[in-house]
């Protein structure tokens, strides 16, 4: 039998060619409701909440079996299988669907999962697709009593699925009104008032098939023409990044909790409905009142055309690798479901960087390769390894050549470490153990270049002597540890003086920090990278010289492509905003 995620990967062609329809209907109209980067946006969204629902969807069927199996009053699997019981199960389902979403938009904790559903300032079959990925963590709660009764968990999860599936065809604005059918079925009609933030209809239609249950609980409201519906939510999400997507009014909650001085304030800002705050935060942090005009103006950073064509290639690979994630996450170990999870997480989030202007193409492709390399080596898939180990250093190279930077000198000296890096990637992802030493010696150079690179704009030497002293102190017991657990004599030598080199490489990071200002956040971020290069270094020394570690070549690669990408990013966009600066004219 096939499981719901399956179930979903063969309804994606479905949903995608009836997403093409819809565009196309209403470019027959004359009516344009999608925007590429919204619309790969909300997908990207739903990507993100499949994916994530492989390890979700273990504590929600998880404690649902353990309820049914311990606590159930009435157990019958007969009655449940036959017509009359799916019935009643789906009935009992979409009543308690109604009550999670419903309270999904009246408690902060709950509206804080379910906003994803509703940040899209367009109302398209892509906006189905676009939902969260933390509601399962709370939203199960809901659904017990249906455990209890004895609804069997696989009834249970085929009538949520059903459920789930019929409300896709409601997000569009190409269906006008269905006459009777509106009154009383979860229609497009009734439900873009659901997706409306316009004050007659804030708050209404939670049904996901029946609006039975609005009617009865006095939440019902008919779509009117005189007032066009206006979608998104009322503090704006102004972003196409899925992370950030998810995690934004958590932060605003934690924010407001934080600095709320009564500790039952703390505590209420998480169940009280969205937007409330305490009044001595309301004060110290004020927001701007809601206007619906102001509102109707769309999110919408510029869009070039190699950044278009981009998105769609990195879209149709997320499809493909989500598909194949997900068509065999039932079966797969948990710990290659977190591996490629992680990969597929560090491709959406590069696709809403780049669709943000916040990244640009060739370094998108370098955290893409670079994710790409540590799964398939920590994963066993030495072909496409050796293919995407190299390929990100070499689209680092090409980010930083694209920018018409490489004659300034601190980017000759990246672009030499750059060199000497992918020199010695290659060298280490050979079988052959000889090439170690190669590989070491490469690095080396890499970070001797990296030093230089941080050197440059008339930084001092080591300006952050307590960072020295403490870098230099770990890098030693580093190696005192590495020494007294057995390193071979003819790599002592070396090994010391790469200690020493990464060490001062660090060193130096952290000292142009402290020169440039804390407030230099790229300067910051360089010298994390540099530190986190330093423990990805670690992490190949004590798998290498002392034992095994678990799954270690996916944690040293994924601590190194982080460096990597921090120390480039943060170089080239200091630089960037350095010739910046000295571009504008002084007053």
């Amino acid at each position: 039998m096939l499981s719901p995620s399956q179930v979903i990967v063969l309804a994606t062609p479905v949903f995608l060619l009836l997403i093409a329809i819809e565009w196309l209907v209403s470019m027959r109209r004359r009516k344009h409701p999608y925007r590429l980067a919204d619309a790969f946006s909300s997908m990207n969204l739903g990507l993100l909440s499949q994916t994530s629902a492989v390890f979700t969807k273990l504590l929600a069927v998880g404690i649902y079996v353990a309820v049914f199996e311990h606590f159930a009053l009435w157990r019958n699997d007969a009655f449940w299988t036959s017509v009359g019981g799916w019935m009643l199960a789906l009935l009992l389902y979409d009543f308690l669907y109604y009550w999670n979403h419903r309270l999904g938009h009246e408690v902060g904790v709950l509206w804080a999962a379910h906003v994803v559903h509703h940040q899209s300032q367009h109302y398209n079959l892509s906006t189905a697709l676009r939902q969260p990925g933390s509601y399962a963590l709370l939203s199960w709660t809901f659904y017990l009593p249906m455990a209890l009764i004895g609804v069997p968990p696989l009834v249970f999860v085929v009538v949520g699925l059903i459920d789930l599936l019929y409300q896709f065809w409601v997000h569009t604005e190409q269906i006008r009104r269905l006459g009777w059918f509106d009154r009383w079925f979860c229609a497009p009609s009734n439900h873009r008032v659901h997706h409306a933030v316009n004050d007659v209809y804030l708050d209404r239609n939670y049904g996901g098939i029946l609006l039975v249950w609005d009617r009865l609980f006095g939440t019902y409201q008919a779509e009117d023409d005189r007032e066009p519906c206006v979608y998104g939510t009322r503090g704006l999400l102004r972003s196409w990044d899925p992370l950030w997507a998810n995690v934004s009014i958590y932060s605003q909650l934690a924010h407001d909790s934080w600095h709320a001085r009564r500790f039952s304030d703390k505590l209420r800002v998480w169940i009280k409905p969205p937007g409330w705050r305490p009044a001595d935060v309301a004060e110290r942090f004020p927001k701007p009142a809601f206007e619906l005009e102001a509102h109707r103006a769309l999110f919408n950073p510029p869009l070039t055309p190699g950044m278009a064509v981009f998105a769609w290639l990195q879209f149709g690979a997320l499809i493909a690798g989500a598909a194949l994630f997900l068509w065999n996450a039932d079966t797969a170990p948990l710990a290659h479901n977190l591996i490629w999870f992680a990969a597929m997480t560090v491709g959406q989030w590069t696709l809403g960087a780049a669709l943000q202007g916040r990244i640009g193409v060739w370094f998108a492709l370098m955290l893409d390769c670079g994710a790409m390399a540590a799964a398939t080596g920590a994963l066993g898939f030495q072909e496409l390894h050796m293919v995407f180990k190299p390929v990100a250093m070499v689209f680092a190279i090409v980010h930083v050549l694209s920018l018409g930077q490489a004659q300034q000198a601190g980017n000759r000296w990246l672009l030499a470490a750059l060199a000497a890096s992918l020199a010695g990637d290659i060298f280490l992802m050979m079988p052959n153990p000889n090439l170690f030493l190669p590989g070491l010696v490469s690095f080396l150079v890499a970070h001797v270049a990296y030093i230089a690179a941080f050197k440059q704009r008339a930084i001092p030497w080591f300006e952050h002597r307590t960072a020295l002293v403490v870098i230099l102190a770990v890098g030693a017991a580093m190696y005192a540890f590495l020494f007294t657990q057995g390193l071979p004599a003819d790599m002592r030598i070396p090994v010391a003086v790469y200690v020493t080199v990464i060490a001062l490489m660090a060193a130096q990071a952290w000292g142009r920090a402290r020169t440039l200002g804390r407030g230099n956040g790229n300067a910051v971020q360089v010298a994390i990278g540099a530190s986190v290069f330093m423990l990805s270094d670690s992490i190949i020394a004590v798998d290498r010289f002392v034992a095994p570690l678990p799954h270690a070549l996916f944690w040293v690669l994924l601590t190194y492509y982080a460096a990597q990408a921090l120390i480039v990013h943060g170089l080239v966009n200091g630089a960037c905003t350095q010739k910046s600066s000295e571009k504008t004219p002084k007053t």
